[in-house]
């Protein structure tokens, strides 16, 4: 039995981080995200037999119409080729409110849309010749049991495979929203697959004798979040759950890079190295690290590179200024010059080493203040 395991695809979020133009450009590419992953079900070759989404399959619980349509139609496509799929809002795409797009939607949505508050057998289908029973709840505030962590979880004794799906977070969780789940318990129902989201890094626990797994997001939502690029396809059988992780082309690459100028003999130099990592296709942020071998402008060398990228961010993190920079100001009769003096003194008294770090920066921010004025 070979499911496709999706979650947390935040469908409609745009990104404040960047300039309104190319904030659209990146919600426009994001929001291809789930027609690439019928694409996929639908390819032979992968023989998906089930489709879930384990919740956030949008950025909010009333999303525009437009993207409503266009999602109902990506699903519809799965039910046509006759693939089961079943979708589970989650805690932003929440299923609570009057107006949300599944209390709207829910008698026409294709395929099998979870609303039950509390955990429950949902269904039992019929997919690659195997007998699946379906096990899920809907969070809906101020009813769906979130303190304690829920420890409840039905299971028929009946023959096929068991499958549960869960929006929520292994533990008791950071509030009531991220739908707080007891391992323990979820271990002792004998799942045989246990498909979750709400958490964006991919992960994998053995509870029980079955398989707890997050997918992670495909594509992510920013620097501390830049998804995995790939979708998970989990193969079950009775005992035994193997993962494959299919990469996504399209998705658009979020990369971290730290670079250390303190080889580099000047802002030129620096520069050319941020523009080395050039890539029209990717956001970017860049993290100068070292001791910088003069006063650099971070905004600047972005504004000199930031053509190269998709989107761009360049921060400054050096540690200290170059010693020779320093001696040279510190010999001028200014107040720059007094400034390096008297924070130069105050380190050499210093004992503490914390405290020494705290007036190496104060050093290297005051001077850039001061040069920059």
């Amino acid at each position: 039995m070979r499911i496709l395991h999706l979650a947390d695809l935040h469908l409609g979020w745009r990104p404040a981080f960047m300039a309104r133009e190319q904030a659209e450009e990146r919600r426009r590419r994001r929001d291809g995200l789930l027609a690439r992953a019928v694409d996929l079900a639908l390819d032979p070759g992968r023989r998906i037999g089930l489709v879930v989404i384990a919740g956030d399959l949008f950025e909010t619980h009333c999303p525009e119409e437009p993207l409503v349509a266009a999602a109902v139609a990506q699903l519809r496509r799965l039910e046509q080729a006759g693939i089961p799929v079943v979708t589970v809002p989650g805690n932003h795409d929440e299923i609570t409110y009057p107006n949300s797009v599944y209390q709207r939607r829910r008698d026409g949505w294709p395929g099998l849309l979870v609303t039950n508050p509390h955990p429950a057998h949902v269904a039992t289908i019929e997919a690659q010749g195997e007998t699946v029973h379906l096990y899920s709840l809907a969070y809906t505030g101020g009813v769906t049991q979130t303190r304690p962590a829920i420890r409840q979880f039905p299971r028929l004794d009946q023959p096929g495979l068991h499958v549960a799906i869960f929006h929520g977070t292994l533990g008791e969780g950071l509030g009531d929203r991220s739908l707080p789940l007891d391992p323990d318990a979820l271990g002792r129902a004998g799942y045989d697959y246990i498909a979750l989201g709400h958490i964006h890094k991919p992960s994998e626990v053995r509870l029980g004798r079955g398989l707890a797994v997050y997918p992670g997001t495909v594509e992510g939502k920013g620097f501390d979040d830049p998804g995995t690029r790939q979708f998970t396809i989990a193969s079950v059988e009775p005992g035994g759950v193997t993962l494959e992780r299919v990469p996504d082309p399209a998705a658009q690459k979020v990369a971290v890079h730290d670079l250390d100028v303190s080889p580099l003999p000047g802002a030129a130099r620096v520069e050319a190295a941020v523009a080395a990592l050039a890539d029209p296709e990717a956001i970017v942020r860049v993290r100068l690290t070292g001791t910088a071998p003069e006063l650099l402008d971070a905004e600047a060398i972005e504004a000199a590179c930031a053509h190269r990228f998709f989107h761009l961010e360049v921060v400054d993190e050096t540690d200290a200024l170059s010693p020779a920079l320093l001696d040279r100001w510190a010999a001028e009769r200014t107040i720059l010059g007094e400034f390096i003096r008297r924070m130069r003194r105050r380190m050499e008294e210093e004992q503490d080493e914390d405290e020494r770090a705290v007036l190496e920066e104060a050093l290297r921010r005051g001077v850039q203040a001061m040069r920059r004025r």
